[in-house]
């Protein structure tokens, strides 16, 4: 019996990377798990790889700041499978502009998807988490909610810092419903977003900031995701934890 038998997993920005480790592991722990992306095709290749390891899996096209997909996304994981008891609002983008070069659209669309598309993500299923009896939400923030970074990034940070305060305003509001909300803070993660810096100074100074001496990998966000989406969290609500190598322990 896997810790997730009989649950329903949402998971956003499930196309690669983190999201896509986490897909695999809570389908791992027996969920069925509702993939949604921008980014169709992978998207779908993700599901249909996990369809043929025998999990229950669907894929949903869907931009997490839209309202309209949101009610789509969860309307369909209610049909496939009965219902969301887990949501891992994961999808994200960056910026690395200063706060003089960020123009307004570009500040909008980063605090469109990587904090009004968490806001949305709870409301949305909010319905669907109260009649779950055993219901985890969790949200992917990062280091840089916590800590001023490079000084590079303005829009990024103010996004992620906001999800880790929303994250614990859910979890106090839903405590008496029996919701859980906790917010995961990854470090530097080895995903193909990083490809790019591969062999640059850039890597090299992430790495060395990392107190392990390397950066993570997707597979251990997505273990710490299981673990707050089972019943061994079962009195873990409002929780940070940081999946960061150490960074933050400096």
């Amino acid at each position: 019996m896997g810790r997730l038998d009989d649950r329903v997993a949402l998971v956003t920005g499930a196309a690669s990377g983190i999201g896509q480790a986490t897909a695999w592991r809570l389908a791992a722990e027996g969920a069925a798990v509702v993939l949604t992306d921008v980014a169709v095709e992978a998207g779908e290749a993700v599901a249909e790889a996990l369809r043929d390891s025998e999990a229950q899996a669907v894929f949903v096209r869907h931009d997490v700041a839209s309202e309209a997909d949101w009610e789509i996304v969860c309307a369909t994981a209610a049909e496939q499978f009965g219902g969301i008891d887990i949501l891992v609002n994961n999808a994200g983008m960056g910026d690395l502009e200063t706060i003089e070069e960020t123009t307004l659209k570009d500040w909008q669309r980063t605090i469109d998807v990587d904090q009004t598309g968490v806001f949305l993500g709870m409301r949305t299923s909010a319905p669907y988490l109260k009649s779950s009896g055993h219901a985890s939400v969790i949200n992917i923030s990062s280091i840089f909610g916590t800590s001023g970074g490079f000084g590079t990034s303005p829009a990024y940070h103010a996004a992620k810092g906001a999800v880790r305060t929303l994250t614990k305003n859910a979890a106090l509001h839903w405590a008496p419903e029996g919701i859980r909300v906790n917010s995961i803070h990854p470090g530097f993660i080895d995903t193909p977003i990083l490809d790019s810096a591969r062999g640059t100074p850039f890597w090299n100074t992430m790495t060395e900031l990392t107190p392990m001496g390397r950066l993570g990998r997707p597979d251990e966000i997505a273990a710490g995701v299981a673990y707050l989406a089972s019943d061994d969290a079962s009195f873990v609500t409002g929780l940070e934890l940081y999946i960061d190598g150490g960074y933050l322990a400096r």
